[in-house]
């Protein structure tokens, strides 16, 4: 069913006359969506398999290392698509030694985790921040500090035109809406976010992430922001308690469709084969959590028997264990500052567990040894190697 989702400006931008898109305010206007039939099917689905995934962040022995590999995932993930190279590899020896091949890549991604955490931390205080635009343009600010964006208005909503694809407005691929129309199209979107609307909450949360892409705020960095939104309002709109489910990998394996339905909403309102095809990325990526969070939970069990079990563990061993699953790689520095001993200490705690099979020394030098959980780091890491 055809709707008409926004309207064309036209303007002259570099000499050029272009048609940007401004689009009308959510909820959609014409034909209500219904959530019946295939998509009443496939809402379902995608709400029992976030359950499931609840159940699964539940079950872990802590909440805090279960989010330490999602979040760095997604980071590595949703940086990828904007064309960075740095692998969850490079970000976990990065935090470990303070040292990258990639660093303006690795900064990238350690950015998107510290917007991420003060997003999370502000809407948590009593007196913190709302989600709200204002929020949001913070969360930019950091996301963009000190890398190849810092020059694009980092934490400012833009003031001139940008577009998608093409080398200018006169060959983009799509033309967002002229900076003058987004005081208006950011404050519809906010006031909706926080107002009623009979669509699930779920629903809701593909509608906005496409409603901010489209809006495109942003000089550069609106895609990692808009995928960064879903994972908030999931949270916000009580779906999930804390944020273990994200898109970022599904979206990436499904690139080609996922740009052609933006479009198509935008072209003739398709938003109900969007959000068919947005359900279908949340169950499938709550589906590879909870794939992962087993495999994770079950290897950190059956290790932590063996370290326990080798005549060489001490109880620095199994306290340095226990840290592993946030700190997946170590230095005798970083176990001296995680276990809050001695350097003798340290040393026979990762000395314990290399012997137990659960560290291995990766560097092959003798200074400066770098020590990494492997195993653990193996499942993690799955779909965040770069096709260089």
């Amino acid at each position: 069913m055809a709707r008409i989702t926004g309207t064309y400006r036209t303007s002259v931008v570099g000499g050029e006359k272009i048609n940007a898109f401004v689009p009308h305010p959510l909820p959609p206007k014409g034909p209500a969506i219904l959530i019946k039939g295939e998509l009443a099917e496939l809402h379902a689905q995608a709400l029992a398999a976030i359950g499931r995934l609840a159940v699964a962040a539940d079950l872990v022995p802590s909440t805090n290392w279960f989010l330490y590999g999602f979040v760095r995932k997604e980071a590595v993930i949703s940086s990828q698509i904007e064309g960075t190279q740095a692998t969850l590899m490079d970000v976990v020896a990065y935090e470990a030694t303070r040292k990258a091949e990639r660093p303006a890549d690795v900064e990238e991604v350690c950015n998107y985790i510290d917007a991420l955490a003060f997003v999370r931390s502000e809407i948590s205080k009593p007196k913190g921040l709302p989600l709200s635009m204002r929020l949001i343009c913070a969360a930019h600010k950091r996301l963009m500090r000190g890398t190849r964006g810092a020059d694009k208005q980092p934490g400012t909503v833009r003031t001139t035109q940008n577009w998608i694809g093409g080398n200018r407005p006169g060959n983009a691929r799509f033309v967002p809406p002229p900076a003058n129309y987004l005081p208006d199209a950011l404050s519809h979107l906010e006031r909706w976010i926080h107002g009623a609307d009979p669509i699930p909450p779920l629903v809701r949360a593909g509608l906005a992430h496409v409603q901010f892409e489209t809006i495109h705020p942003f000089l550069d960095g609106n895609g990692r922001i808009g995928r960064l939104l879903i994972t908030l309002l999931l949270e916000h709109w009580g779906i999930l308690n804390t944020p273990v489910l994200y898109l970022s990998l599904a979206f990436k394996r499904h690139r080609p469709e996922y740009y052609e339905r933006l479009s198509k909403v935008r072209a003739n309102g398709d938003w109900e084969n969007w959000t068919k095809f947005f359900l279908r990325c949340v169950t499938e990526s709550a589906t590879d959590g909870v794939s992962a969070a087993k495999r994770l939970f079950d290897l950190i069990s059956r290790d932590r028997g063996a370290v326990a079990r080798h005549k060489a563990t001490t109880v620095s061993a199994i306290r340095l264990f226990d840290l592993l699953p946030e700190n997946p790689m170590v230095t005798l520095p970083r176990a001296l500052d995680l276990l809050k001993t001695t350097k003798p200490t340290a040393g026979k705690a990762i000395d314990a567990l290399r012997r137990a099979g659960v560290l291995s020394e990766i560097t092959g030098k003798k200074r400066g040894r770098v020590y990494a959980y492997r195993s653990y780091l193996k499942v993690l890491a799955e779909d965040t190697a770069t096709a260089e």
